[in-house]
């Protein structure tokens, strides 16, 4: 029973700060209802600029890139399909009487890989680098690699998003997200289910879809942050709970990418024949993903793709 209590708390990730993906204490699920606060949502063409920060190699760089273009090639993908996926975010708009479509384009890309901050970085060093790629209608992703270290990162929380001022004095701002690469840091903690699990029962991790336990772990991480940015972008969108410690559209659903899943479980999921990886979205390029149950707006429960 104690290594069951442990391993729900480390499923159970919420977001924070405005979003963050963190381990939390164990509390009983309360009914899911995320509420819309009446606040600004994400929607039209959104750029994602880049910031690399540390060293990423090219094939760690064209998994990330060919995700965030898969998100909106409806159509051009294997069923199912990372669009898919994506789409669900668009209930939300629907729901708060804004119906519009959510199309994410591969924006700028800043490589910072001699660390110009250092490789120990505080929170607020996260959107100072952020800075360096402003997205003006869209969202700047922050990602740092395996050497470096973030305040708060495997001890708390996993990535966040947040939003600060478009410059000095301007009321306007811009959305951005952090996600560390886990791999040599806390691979049981943000890597899971790619690694053995820091608690609960040591099953065998799934084979990565991607070949890198870090990198593929991050993709989870960014498909979270990602869709609570969107869908509570300046923290008075959907989301339920107090403002300061949110649950959102995916850190609703902790641990759950396929049906069938259970703390521990990470549900009922494809396997490539020739890798024997697990995965259950298909992008651009013949990429495999495993993305994160979104919480569906429709149906007020978790939906996933299988």
């Amino acid at each position: 029973m104690f290594s069951l209590m442990k391993m729900l708390v480390f499923l159970g990730l919420v977001q924070l700060c405005l979003g963050e993906r963190r381990l939390t204490a164990l509390v009983q699920q309360p009914p899911l209802v995320l509420t819309y606060h009446k606040g600004a949502l994400l929607q039209g063409d959104l750029l994602v600029n880049v910031v690399w920060y540390g060293h990423f190699t090219a094939v760690q760089r064209s998994i990330v890139g060919d995700f965030i273009a898969s998100l909106s090639q409806k159509g051009k993908e294997k069923s199912p399909a990372v669009s898919s996926w994506w789409e669900l975010t668009e209930e939300y708009s629907a729901k708060a009487g804004r119906p519009s479509t959510t199309n994410v384009l591969l924006g700028k890309q800043v490589v910072d890989e001699k660390c110009s901050l250092g490789k120990s970085l505080k929170r607020t060093q996260i959107k100072d680098l952020a800075a360096k790629a402003v997205a003006f209608n869209g969202i700047t992703l922050v990602l740092t690699s395996k050497d470096v270290a973030v305040e708060g990162f495997c001890m708390s929380s996993c990535g966040l998003h947040d939003s600060a001022p478009l410059a000095k004095g301007l009321k306007e701002k811009f959305a951005y997200i952090w996600v560390g690469n886990s791999e040599t840091q806390c691979p049981g903690q943000c890597a899971w289910p790619f690694h053995q699990p820091l608690y609960g029962p040591q099953t065998p991790p799934l084979v990565a879809p991607n070949g890198d336990v870090g990198v593929d772990g991050m993709i989870i991480n960014i498909a979270s942050l990602l869709a609570g940015t969107v869908t509570n972008p300046f923290g008075n969108g959907y989301f339920q709970g107090a403002a300061t410690a949110p649950m959102e559209a995916a850190s609703a659903c902790p641990g759950m990418y396929g049906k069938n899943a259970y703390p521990g479980y990470a549900g009922d999921l494809l396997v490539d024949s020739a890798s024997g990886a697990s995965y259950n979205a298909n992008g651009v390029n013949g990429r495999k993903y495993l993305l994160p149950a979104l919480w569906n707006p429709k149906t007020s429960a978790c939906s996933t793709l299988v």
